[in-house]
C-alpha cells in the first residue's frame, strides 16, 4: 500500500520588511495514522490575513504558520466529527490537517470561503468592533479605513444598517467605486490619490467623525484625530500600514485630541469574545440572505499561490477577503 502524503508551506527565513516568496517553501510529508480522537481534514480553502505577518516574528523556522481554513473530514476516529463533516480549523497553509478539535459548520452561505471571511473571523472582527465598541447611533458619521477589505467592508455595511453616514477609505478608484456603488457607502476617499488627506476627510465628513473603525494606523489615524467629535469611539483591530516596519513608526502628533474630545480608543482581539460568535453569525447570515449585506472575495488557486496572495495583502491587491482554494467546494 502506497504511503499517503500531503503538502504544506513552511517558513524558511524570517521575513524582513515586506515578506518575499523565498521566505516560504512547499514541504511534502507523509500523513500519519490517526490516533483515537483525531480526524483528518482535507482543506478546501485556506485564509491569508494581515495579522499573520506579526505572528511570523515568532514562528519557528521550518514550521507551518497557523491560520484559518475550511475543509471536509475525510477520515475520523472521533465520534463528534464524522467523515464528510465540514469544519473550520486553525490549520491553514497546508492541504491536509490532522485535528483533534475544530468548529463544525452547517453551511447557510455558499461558497464555503465565506466562513473564512464575511461570516468568519474577519467578519466577526468587523461586527464586534463596530457594534460593541463603536456603538454607532442613527445620524452619526462613521469612517472605516481599509474599507474594501474583509473587515472594513462589513463594518461599513453594518454602520449603514444602523442608520449612519458612512465614509470609507481605500486604495484606488476601483475599490472606491465598489464602496459606493456596491456596498452603499455615502462617500469614499482614495488615499493614494489624495494630496491632502485631512482635507479630503474634512470634505467628506462636514459634521466631524463620531466613530472611526481603525484598520491601518499611520497618517490616516492622525488625519481622523483632527476631526473627531466629542465622545467619539475608535475601535482598533489592526494597523496594516506598520506591520512590515522593522523600527517603530512615530505616532500621531495630535493624540491630545483623545483628551479634549473625551474619545474612547480601544483595541481588541476577537478571540477574546468567542461567546458572541453564534450571535454574530446568525445576525450577519440573516443580513446576507435579506440582501442587506453583500461581499466580495479574491480567490487564488493552489497551495503554491498562497505566499504571493499573502504578500499581495500589503499592497492592497485584494478586493474583499483573500482566500486560496485547494480543492473543489462541495457547496457550489
Amino acid at each position: 500500500m502506497s504511503e499517503r502524503v500531503s503538502r504544506s508551506l513552511v517558513l524558511v527565513s524570517r521575513p524582513v520588511g515586506v515578506p518575499k516568496e523565498s521566505d516560504f517553501r512547499i514541504k511534502e510529508a507523509a500523513i500519519p495514522d490517526l490516533a483515537e480522537g483525531q480526524f483528518l481534514v482535507r482543506n478546501i480553502y485556506i485564509s491569508v490575513d494581515p495579522y499573520m505577518r506579526g505572528m511570523m516574528r515568532g514562528v519557528e523556522i521550518g514550521s507551518t504558520p497557523s491560520g484559518g481554513a475550511v475543509g471536509q473530514v475525510v477520515e475520523s476516529r472521533n465520534a463528534d466529527f464524522a467523515e464528510g463533516s465540514l469544519v473550520v480549523s486553525n490549520q491553514s497553509w497546508r492541504e491536509h490537517a490532522l485535528c483533534d478539535s475544530a468548529e463544525r459548520i452547517d453551511p447557510q452561505i455558499s461558497p464555503l470561503s465565506a466562513y473564512l471571511g464575511v461570516v468568519g473571523m474577519p467578519g466577526f472582527t468587523g461586527w464586534y468592533g463596530l457594534t460593541r465598541i463603536g456603538q454607532p447611533q442613527p445620524g452619526e458619521t462613521v469612517v472605516v479605513s481599509a474599507a474594501a477589505g474583509a473587515v472594513g467592508s462589513l463594518a461599513g455595511q453594518i454602520a449603514k444598517i444602523k442608520g449612519c453616514r458612512v465614509v470609507g477609505t481605500a486604495g484606488g478608484p476601483e475599490k472606491c467605486a465598489h464602496l459606493t456603488d456596491d456596498l452603499g457607502f455615502d462617500a469614499a476617499i482614495d488615499y493614494r490619490a489624495a494630496d491632502d488627506l485631512p482635507g479630503a476627510l474634512r470634505e467628506a465628513c462636514p459634521d466631524g467623525i463620531d466613530v472611526y473603525y481603525e484598520n491601518v494606523g499611520g497618517p490616516m489615524l492622525e488625519a481622523v484625530l483632527g476631526l473627531v467629535n466629542q465622545n467619539a469611539r475608535i475601535p482598533v483591530c489592526g494597523m496594516i500600514s506598520v506591520y512590515n516596519n522593522e523600527e517603530p513608526e512615530p505616532g500621531p502628533r495630535n493624540m491630545f485630541a483623545l483628551i479634549y474630545g473625551r474619545v474612547l480608543m480601544q483595541g481588541f482581539i476577537i478571540s477574546d469574545h468567542v461567546e458572541l460568535a453564534d450571535e454574530f453569525r446568525a445576525e450577519v447570515t440573516g443580513w446576507i440572505k435579506d440582501g442587506r449585506v453583500t461581499y466580495r472575495e479574491t480567490v487564488v488557486e493552489g497551495l503554491e499561490a498562497a505566499p504571493g496572495a499573502f504578500i499581495d495583502l500589503f499592497s492592497g491587491r485584494n478586493l474583499g477577503k483573500m482566500v486560496v482554494r485547494l480543492a473543489d467546494d462541495p457547496s457550489v
